[in-house]
């Protein structure tokens, strides 16, 4: 009885890990994220500024800012990383991509 007991336990205390886990990584995603759109943003506010193909070029690389920021979201999330043992230091440095 003792051993169904603790297997239970356990059981229930894995089930509670498994779903309350990514929450660090799931905020450094969505940071990294954000900092790819914001520098998308700036690529496409310089683009309005000029024409012809430096334009198309701009935009095309703010479009590819955000699907590397987008990428960069899913592989932290996927990596299911812990944020919380990271140093600032190391944070930022997933968050800019480097």
């Amino acid at each position: 009885m003792k051993t169904m007991s603790k297997t239970a336990l356990i059981a229930t205390g894995l089930l509670a890990l498994s779903a309350c886990g990514g929450k660090g990584d799931d905020k450094l995603g969505d940071q990294a994220r954000q900092a790819a759109d914001q520098r998308a943003d700036a690529m496409e506010a310089n683009a309005d500024n000029l024409t012809g193909t430096a334009r198309d070029t701009l935009k095309a690389n703010a479009d590819a800012t955000r699907a590397a920021g987008e990428a960069r979201e899913e592989a932290i999330d996927d990596a299911d990383v812990d944020a919380h043992a990271m140093s600032n230091e190391q944070k930022a440095s997933i968050i800019n991509g480097n």
